[in-house]
């Protein structure tokens, strides 16, 4: 426990000890594509087996504001001669923290938001399908290594609670 509490400590100093000459500006024109994978999901519709693929693009439309696309599938196990599927599709658009909380790096981005997707679920051969349209939230940072390039963590209720994977700014 004393470690979890040690690391978290460690990541929020050197966050705060990040030196850079400006803070990540996201404003009109701002492109982002997130590439990764997800794991974890709610209820037995979600997918909650294997590990699935997802990729996503926010487009800034105003300061600290972004709307895009989602879409993921995942493909998961056997039981008897059943293969699980799932996909999402769906809009989303994001809260940009970095100005809000005063963070001095370009490094990093914090973000939060919501959408309206559509899930569709199969298994047996896609002898049963479910298919409903809901609405997904989701809360997120990335971390650029480069002007460009970086990683991506969000949390969020769609078809992965937990994604993971490259970011790229365009």
């Amino acid at each position: 426990m004393k470690k979890i509490h040690f690391s978290i400590l460690l990541v929020i100093a050197l966050l705060a000890g990040t030196q850079s000459f400006a803070q990540m500006a996201i404003d009109k024109g701002t492109k982002f594509i997130n590439l990764g994978i997800g794991v974890g999901g709610y209820g037995y519709y979600s997918g909650g087996g294997g590990i699935g693929l997802n990729a996503a693009a926010d487009f800034g439309v105003a300061p600290n504001i972004t709307v895009g696309g989602v879409i993921g599938y995942r493909s998961y196990g056997s039981v008897g001669s059943y293969n699980y599927n799932s996909f999402d599709i769906g809009a989303r658009g994001s809260y940009h923290f970095n100005e809000l909380l005063s963070l001095s790096t370009d490094k990093a981005d914090l973000y939060a938001g919501i959408g309206l997707s559509y899930f569709s679920f199969s298994y047996g051969g896609f002898t049963d399908t479910y298919g409903t349209v809901y609405v997904p939230i989701h809360i997120g940072g990335r971390y650029f290594f480069s002007e460009k390039l970086g990683a991506f963590a969000e949390l969020g209720s769609s078809l992965a609670t937990l994604k993971l994977g490259l970011t790229l700014k365009f």
